[in-house]
């Protein structure tokens, strides 16, 4: 290989191309299969990576990590020169050891890091904002007006409730007495009597609106001595809100992103088109950007991207060292939508049907529901792209009768799967899913050998935002995830096991085999959290609830075929 450091670009050598044919189109960047020549261009990046010393950036791949590691997604785009030479460029995804430029790797879109830039100096007025709100809330006489106000209202709760209690005894007695009284005195002396009750009673909630008012009263002088302190962390507040605002579109403008034809659009213009509106953050920050917008200033070919990741996983997602994975739908997807334009790309593997010569069984019929089961790569319901499913096949064969689906399996996934026919039994049986009194087993294959038997995983989970369909484990926000499994057979390199899912999550088995702090064990041809093979190794085994018209319990089973 050959580095021009000056503009970025490695050159393969003769050799290393010889017997590789340039791609006819290029890379479709949200579902590919990395191409001959990006693997070369990785596995050189990779190893710079490995050996270079200058980088003072933790991945997380030392034995003695600290918890400050921070793996990072890198990219390799395959450019032809003017002269019709082939090389690689390279970037990585955000910022690098703090930085944004490094010799090896192309420049951002835009760098705000530059000094004097307006986003540091923009940044430096919002820091001041900030230390002008730690320098208040760290306020001594704050602090103590702040204690002073917890106190009181506990203690105002507790001699108020305390005070309350008595008067509720002192009505008790009232009560008691005005019976043993009654028994005994004349109309006129039980007269008195009950007034002196009724005097009692009124001199009671005298007294506590006497206790009441003392404290609102003690309360408001302390709110009144905080609200000079809150009133300026409002205003503070209130500008450093304006003010990134302003820094934020400001910063927006400034990514400015090209194509083929030379044509240029802003972030904000981009995004202001999509569902978001406004640009995530960190867009156009990604590696592949980077990469085209690299490559049509310097007026070269591009002609294939990879990107893998490259250290330690974030907590709430799933990556793998060194793995290829495809471009973000949330925050890529816009920008490539424009910068792709004029160029020819792979088709979108997504709008073909895997499905469409598979074999759908029926293996339980009568007039309230049927039970198939679903082949591998077969819809359960129809897509935007593609109708073919398990809905419209059902549709197809029952003469008339509107299937009804009652739950779903992933496209990936074999197994039972339950069609109402109608809205009653449709109603009862997804109620059972809902109340989760159905009982469900799935069988996998995992992508190594397990030690442990078996166990339970309780990981909450949430959508990715910005990168749908993907699921984020969140223990903060997540919902709850809850899957028993159990290791049925374990090879040199595989395990087969059941899983029992508790709850009903979207990729909840697939993120729970996958994560680190789940059986750390993708299961095999997992095309998001693992790496695709042939199919997916996830089967619905087992299905048992009660049947809608003669509530009785029935069960199916149907074995997997690996």
């Amino acid at each position: 290989m050959g580095i021009n450091s000056q503009n970025k670009i490695t050159y393969f050598t003769a050799e290393q191309i010889k017997d590789i044919a340039l791609p006819e189109r290029f890379t479709y960047p949200f579902y590919y299969e990395p191409h001959p020549l990006t693997h070369i261009a990785a596995s050189e990046l990779q190893h710079y990576l490995e050996t270079q010393t200058n980088l003072d950036h933790n991945f997380g791949l030392d034995a003695d990590m600290d918890g400050a590691e921070i793996g990072k997604m890198f990219g390799v785009l395959v450019v032809q020169d003017t002269a019709g030479k082939v090389g690689y460029l390279s970037a990585f995804s955000g910022k690098l050891a703090g930085a944004n430029e490094h010799p090896m790797f192309v420049p951002p879109v835009f760098d705000m890091l530059v000094e004097g830039s307006f986003f540091l100096q923009g940044q430096q007025v919002i820091n001041h904002i900030n230390a002008r709100v730690d320098e208040i809330l760290a306020d001594e006489h704050y602090r103590h007006l702040q204690q002073d106000l917890k106190l009181f209202i506990i203690q105002s709760q507790q001699e108020v409730n305390s005070f309350k209690k008595q008067l509720k005894d002192n009505k008790a007695s009232r009560k008691k007495l005005r019976q043993e009284q009654m028994a005994v005195l004349n109309e006129a002396d039980y007269a008195a009597f009950e007034a002196l009750m009724i005097k009692q009673s009124l001199r009671d909630k005298h007294q506590l609106n006497v206790l009441t008012q003392q404290w609102d009263l003690r309360l408001a002088e302390v709110k009144t001595a905080m609200t000079a302190y809150e009133d300026s962390i409002e205003l503070l507040k209130n500008e450093r809100r304006e003010r990134s605002a302003a820094l934020q579109q400001q910063l927006f403008d400034q990514y400015v992103f090209l194509n083929k034809n030379g044509k240029s659009k802003s972030l904000h213009d981009i995004f202001s088109a999509t569902v978001y509106q406004k640009p995530p953050s960190a867009a156009g920050e990604c590696a592949t950007p980077k990469l085209l917008q690299y490559a049509f200033i310097n007026g070269y070919q591009p002609l294939a991207m990879a990107e893998f990741w490259w250290g330690a996983a974030p907590k709430s997602d799933i990556r793998q060292h060194k793995q290829f994975y495809p471009a973000c739908t949330g925050k890529c997807k816009p920008i490539l939508g424009h910068m792709l334009q004029g160029m020819q790309v792979d088709e979108n593997p997504l709008l073909q049907n895997p499905g469409e010569s598979t074999k759908l069984d029926i293996i339980y019929d009568d007039e309230f529901f049927v039970v198939v089961n679903k082949p591998a790569e077969l819809r359960s319901v129809p897509g935007v792209n593609i109708a073919d499913s398990v809905y419209t096949r059902l549709k197809a064969i029952l003469n008339g009768t509107e299937p009804l689906m009652v739950h779903r399996l992933d496209m990936g996934t074999s197994g039972l799967l339950v069609v109402a026919k109608t809205p009653e039994a449709h109603k009862n049986i997804q109620r059972q899913f809902l109340k989760r009194t159905v009982s469900k087993r799935y069988t996998a294959l995992l992508s190594k050998a397990l030690t442990q038997t078996e166990g339970e995983i309780d990981l909450p989970l949430r959508p990715d935002l910005y990168n749908r369909p993907r699921q984020l484990v969140c223990l903060e926000n997540g919902k709850k995830s809850v899957t028993r499994w159990m290791v049925i057979q374990v090879t040199e390199s595989t395990t087969k096991i059941h899983f029992w899912p508790l709850t009903g999550r979207t990729h909840q088995l697939r993120m729970h085999a996958a994560h680190e702090m789940g059986l750390n064990a993708p299961i095999i041809g997992d095309d998001l959290y693992g790496t695709p093979a042939k199919r997916l190794y996830l089967h619905a085994a087992y299905l048992e609830f009660v049947h809608p018209h003669t509530r009785q319990k029935v069960s199916f089973e149907v074995t997997e075929d690996f």
